[in-house]
């Protein structure tokens, strides 16, 4: 995972929207797992002033006040503020997603204008009901875009926003016959396939595309809880015919344990006719 995110500014994504009572609104989108700065463009210097709020649940929870984080609050460990009084959160998870605002309070008066910022995250899970991933099974890859106050249909029809299967070279993955893709134009989109030995260690990565610029993604890697034995051949070139056979190689090792063996034996028989001939 990078520790990038994507955001971008009203008017570049979202045009319909008009924003809340003129303030600001920047959308960040961003991976689960990815760490993620939500910017503050309207803080004053020093960031005493700065407070971050949240919202999600129609109720607001302070995460920051005057420029330090709360203690007393869940996912505190995750949170800090940037010099440039910016909120990071580490480690994002899809509990994270929401909208954040950036305030500025003088004298405990409100000053200047609240920016807000919309937090989307991308995550990609496992929601087959395998027990064990091996060769031969099939798996179901469920990516989602957990989006904050704006519909999904506003966010694919109007701006372009979709989820596109690729594999670890960027090839889309509609592309091959291999892979059943759900239909896009949804902010959920699963991918189903059968398992093959090659697979282990196989990246298929979901992206977040506005109008085939990739936002950010989410990849799953395939992992193999047992290791898969193939069957090796060794090819083997005939110079007179200049075609080729299939040969299996047998170790001499055996062979030549077992010519002892026999040697052995038969030297021990004739010992005992001599001893016998001897004694008669």
């Amino acid at each position: 995972m990078t520790d990038k995110c994507y955001m971008c500014l009203l008017g570049i994504l979202c045009p319909l929207l008009t924003g809340i009572n003129g303030a600001e609104v920047t959308h960040v989108f961003c991976s689960s797992g990815e760490n993620v700065s939500l910017p503050c463009n309207n803080a004053l210097s020093g960031c005493t002033s700065t407070t971050w709020n949240y919202n999600r649940h129609s109720s607001a929870v302070e995460l920051v006040a005057g420029g330090k984080k709360k203690n007393d609050i869940e996912r505190h460990e995750r949170l800090n503020v940037g010099s440039d009084c910016s909120l990071n959160i580490n480690k994002v998870t899809k509990e994270d997603y929401g909208s954040y605002t950036c305030c500025q309070y003088v004298n405990r008066q409100e000053y200047g204008t609240d920016v807000h910022v919309y937090l989307h995250v991308l995550q990609v899970s496992l929601s087959s009901t395998e027990t064990e991933i091996r060769p031969g099974s099939s798996v179901t890859l469920s990516c989602q875009l957990y989006h904050y106050q704006i519909f999904c249909d506003t966010l694919v029809r109007t701006d372009g926003i979709q989820l596109i299967w690729v594999n670890q070279t960027g090839v889309n993955l509609t592309t091959d016959s291999r892979y059943q893709i759900s239909p896009p134009g949804h902010c959920i989109s699963t991918l189903t396939t059968t398992l093959l030995n090659e697979d282990h260690n196989r990246e298929w990565r979901c992206q977040v595309t506005q109008r085939n610029e990739v936002k950010t993604s989410a990849a799953y890697i395939v992992k193999y809880s047992t290791p898969v034995t193939t069957q090796t051949v060794t090819t083997v070139t005939s110079s007179k015919t200049a075609t080729t056979t299939n040969t299996s190689v047998i170790s001499t090792q055996p062979v030549i344990g077992i010519v002892v063996a026999a040697a052995f034996a038969v030297l021990t028989v004739v010992i005992l006719l001599v001893i016998c001939k001897k004694k008669s």
